[in-house]
């Protein structure tokens, strides 16, 4: 298969909403990530998303409308924490995990009851769904286990020949996937962070958000994932990754003592020149937003630097933070090391 990128314009948004109308595959960006678009109603089309990337089935996918009257047929009902977060942050970087509808294709939601919906910011998204009519299930345009893919060159390295278009709609500005948020349960609870914050969420909410222990740790064996990026180690380079967690002087003699060819730093904005080993600075320290926005590509160049070990500085953990150490610790495999 010849995978075209396009420009994005009337004609190729045309074609994009063509092929998805047909049961094909588009790849294309959203304010978060760019992601693989496919009919979620059509469970073939949708399963070409499962083989395109090599992804495990039993991993569910994120249904993506562009207005709120498209979630009848995609949900059973919309909860009223639902209706409120959806006034304050749709459109936007937030999935809510709401009660499966019977339009939904099982195979989008890995055979689970619930289904993730969001309604995307980014105006190709809504372009593409207004013009398609398709709801259209979509996860990041990485193949798995690897970053996800922030622009359409890196989506191109990863899904040439996989997939018959991609449309180029420059650098997603956030950098990280969206917020997930169960509202399901007695307690809305937080499956996997993002943009959108725990505190904001309970802001708006007026009520604690629980934290899924699956953020911050491996699940258990058995246990079943209601969100993408909760079960499998994600967002990895080929380099093995350690978190270090602790001062930047602990952080710099932990490295100088570790320093040998193959090794490099992943460090916060101004930190490398006093490294003794390549770096690669991915945001300001404090600053969750930097952070987020350079996180994929940074762990992606690491890869064409041919890195082979990578000691990374520890985010914090609460705000936009949280999201960026959900994915680190993944893409370290939970390797963290106190320094």
């Amino acid at each position: 298969m010849k995978t075209q990128v396009l420009p994005v314009n009337d004609a190729s948004v045309a074609l994009a909403a063509e092929l998805l109308q047909k049961g094909e595959l588009v790849a294309l960006p959203t304010e978060t990530v760019y992601g693989i678009a496919a009919d979620a109603r059509n469970g073939a089309a949708v399963e070409k998303i499962f083989k395109a990337k090599g992804r495990p089935q039993d991993n569910p996918l994120i249904v993506h409308i562009c207005g709120m009257q498209m979630l009848d047929g995609i949900v059973s009902e919309v909860p009223a924490r639902a209706r409120k977060l959806a006034a304050a942050f749709w459109p936007g970087p937030l999935t809510m995990v709401m009660p499966k509808g019977s339009e939904v294709s099982p195979v989008t939601c890995a055979g689970l009851d619930t289904v993730g919906v969001r309604m995307p910011s980014h105006p190709v998204v809504q372009a593409v769904i207004r013009q398609s009519g398709v709801a259209f299930a979509a996860p990041s345009a990485n193949l798995s286990g690897k970053p996800s893919p922030t622009n359409a060159a890196d989506t191109l390295a990863d899904m040439d020949g996989r997939l018959p278009l991609i449309l180029d709609g420059g650098e997603s500005a956030v950098g990280v996937e969206s917020t997930v948020l169960s509202v399901v349960g007695e307690k809305p609870m937080l499956l996997r962070p993002g943009y959108i914050t725990k505190e904001q969420l309970e802001s708006v909410l007026g009520e604690e958000v629980i934290v899924s222990p699956a953020i911050l740790e491996k699940l258990k064996d058995g246990e079943i994932a209601r969100s993408p990026g909760m079960k499998y180690k994600h967002y990895a380079p080929k380099a093995q990754v350690t978190i270090l967690r602790g001062s930047l002087d602990a952080y710099t003699a932990y490295v100088r003592a570790h320093a040998e060819p193959g090794v490099w730093a992943l460090c916060f904005d101004g930190e490398g020149k006093t490294l003794p080993v390549p770096y690669i600075e991915y945001g300001k320290n404090h600053d969750g937003a930097t952070q987020a926005h350079h996180l994929f590509s940074a762990l992606r160049e690491l890869d064409k630097q041919g890195a082979r070990i990578v000691y990374a500085r520890c985010p914090e953990q609460d705000g936009v933070s949280m999201a960026v150490y959900n994915r680190l610790i993944r893409a370290a495999a939970f390797r963290v090391e106190d320094v």
